[in-house]
């Protein structure tokens, strides 16, 4: 997601899908037109990607099983099942294991993205026999989306001391203290503008999902989830209700989002603000933040990662910057102002170091629990935006260009490594977490 004083083109936004129902289906049932992101489905690049990938499969098949179930139980556990099996298919192409399904590189997010979409469609647009009720519909829908991105599948070892035999680049063996570290990424966004684009926040949890990395006092294990770019999912409390049970437990947090173009950034304040752009559905909240307990809300949070350290090492080709400014209305005034050091006492916030749109949300959120949670002083957690996923020189108009090309491919594989190098750095001047 990209910094509010970034121009729209400079940016990365957006995710978006969909298939059309048939219009007497949509006629009968409300609920079964396609929602924003479904409607772009249809289109030529992602049906590209769904069979360059071999994800082509997945909604037909899911379709042809959720018809054989005969009754609510039965299709809720379906759902929840192919769910599961979705993400894992996603994360295991993203690190080698399995057929690769086509011709499309193995990093690429984009697959997961789409696939998720028609299985949303069908669920949306499914009449069963036994019938089903809108909330009931609701429910599988929230299902779908929880186990198809890996936010109820975060497995940490269970003790500290345990073999660390997970598979990944740098994986340990034997019995050792295992850190544990906790990321996010989200869905490609702004696909209005361009349908093709990967957002490298999430195929970097793809590829770091259930790996292990080595630091300097031992292995420690990565898990991650992925987010949608849609402003009522958070104002629902997705980030909490995943990220709650793990906080207390985790050596390291990070969200992770798109951002700017040709930079790292480890964000220093998060503001409690939304700015209005534009969601994956195209819809837009200007408004302070929603939260549980919005009289203790404060106007600012801040990262806990060890950004100094961060900043200092050499994690990669893109230069990685300590991000201090906000954008705040001074106590006593009325107009915003940009404070390139951080915020004033007193202030109100406009905008984040990370702006004021989805990325910097996931890192308010994320880092006003860690404090609500008691974690302030003992838990390094905060927010790091990658550069801009760019296409190569050539491939730049979305209505004439490929799907992928060989620079794309680099920058992305670029940015997926240097985020691992900078968790392996963060993760080597941190202290454990009590258990």
């Amino acid at each position: 997601m990209t910094h509010i004083r970034v121009r729209i083109g400079a940016l990365g936004l957006a995710l978006l899908a969909g298939l059309a129902a048939p219009p007497a289906l949509a006629a009968e049932n409300p609920a079964a037109a396609p929602t924003v992101e479904e409607q772009r489905l249809d289109r030529a690049a992602p049906q590209e990607i769904l069979a360059r990938s071999g994800f082509d499969t997945v909604a037909p098949e899911f379709a042809r099983a959720l018809g054989r179930a005969r009754s609510y139980a039965q299709a809720e556990r379906l759902v929840e099942r192919q769910g599961a099996r979705l993400w894992q298919r996603a994360v295991d192409r993203a690190q080698g294991r399995g057929p690769a399904g086509g011709d499309l590189s193995r990093d690429d997010d984009r697959p997961l993205y789409w696939a998720r979409l028609g299985m949303t469609r069908e669920v949306r647009q499914w009449q069963p026999e036994f019938g089903l009720t809108e909330a009931r519909r609701a429910k599988l829908l929230a299902a779908l989306e929880r186990t198809s991105r890996g936010q109820d599948s975060i497995r940490f070892p269970h003790s500290k001391s345990t073999s660390a035999s997970a598979s990944g680049s740098g994986a340990a063996s034997g019995s050792k203290k295992v850190k544990r570290i906790l990321v996010t990424g989200f869905d490609p966004f702004t696909l209005d503008r361009d349908v093709r684009i990967s957002n490298p926040s999430g195929a970097t949890a793809l590829a770091l999902d259930g790996t292990v990395i080595r630091t300097a006092d031992g292995p420690a294990r990565i898990e991650t989830a992925v987010f949608p770019v849609r402003w009522q999912d958070f104002a629902d409390g997705t980030v909490e209700r995943t990220l709650r049970a793990h906080l207390p437990h985790v050596d390291l947090f990070t969200t992770v989002s798109q951002g700017r173009v040709g930079r790292i950034d480890i964000e220093r304040t998060n503001g409690a603000w939304r700015g209005g752009f534009p969601d994956n559905e195209n819809l837009s909240r200007t408004e302070t933040v929603p939260v549980t307990d919005p009289a203790s809300q404060p106007q600012w949070t801040t990262t806990t990662l060890p950004y100094k350290d961060i900043v200092a090492a050499d994690t990669g080709r893109f230069p990685v910057y300590d991000n201090t400014s906000v954008t705040e209305i001074p106590a006593g005034g009325t107009d915003p102002v940009v404070r390139p050091e951080g915020p004033t006492a007193g202030s109100t916030a406009r905008a984040g170091g990370g702006g004021n749109y989805l990325s910097n949300e996931i890192a308010y959120r994320a880092t006003l629990l860690r404090d609500r949670l008691g974690l302030a002083g003992s838990l390094p957690g905060g927010h790091v935006h990658t550069p801009v996923l760019e296409f190569g020189a050539g491939n730049t108009d979305p209505a004439s260009g490929t799907v992928t090309d060989a620079q794309f491919v680099r920058n992305r594989l670029d940015i997926i490594a240097q985020v691992r190098s900078i968790l392996t750095v963060a993760a080597d001047a941190t202290q454990d977490v009590t258990d």
